[in-house]
């Protein structure tokens, strides 16, 4: 299995974009790992928020493949602790999915057409994040599912 997050737009703060580059390195010693960025939608200041979530999600929808497993990280999605997430992400590999494809959206969330493409929804917290830190702290979390799998000494209950 391999497992990507897309997400819209460059990290532009250069100590977030290390901390994801050193997990994205640590992790790949485990499983394969990539973030994929989903460019920015020009002129935003004359789209309405709507207009703005359309255009992110037709640009998400064209870079998945029919077999992708799509999970939205959104606020209204299921939360896990840590041990729980290593868990649902060994059943994911067990199922013998190809590309199971997480996706951070952009500064309004996801369009419709993005909700009805998702399999399932899940929430690292109840907390509103950046954009950046999601990156940083997602990559961080698969990083520590691998290691909780493994029963490696990185995470402590």
């Amino acid at each position: 299995m391999k497992i990507l997050l897309f997400a819209v737009g460059k990290t532009t703060t250069p100590y977030i974009n290390t901390g994801i580059e050193n997990y994205l390195k640590r992790v790949g010693h485990y499983i394969p790992v990539d973030l994929q960025v989903i460019p920015d939608v020009k002129a935003t200041k004359a789209l309405t928020e709507e207009a703005q979530k359309q255009r992110e999600g037709t640009a998400m929808l064209a870079a998945l493949q029919p077999g992708d497993v799509v999970v939205l990280l959104d606020e209204r999605g299921r939360e896990f602790t840590s041990r729980e997430f290593s868990e649902y992400l060994d059943k994911k590999m067990i199922q013998g999915i190809k590309r199971l494809v997480f996706i951070v959206g952009g500064p309004y969330g996801f369009s419709p057409e993005m909700y009805a493409r998702a399999n399932e929804k899940i929430s690292l917290s109840r907390m509103t994040f950046t954009h950046e830190m999601v990156r940083l702290f997602f990559i961080e979390q698969i990083y520590r599912a691998m290691t909780i799998l493994r029963g490696e000494p990185y995470h402590h209950d």
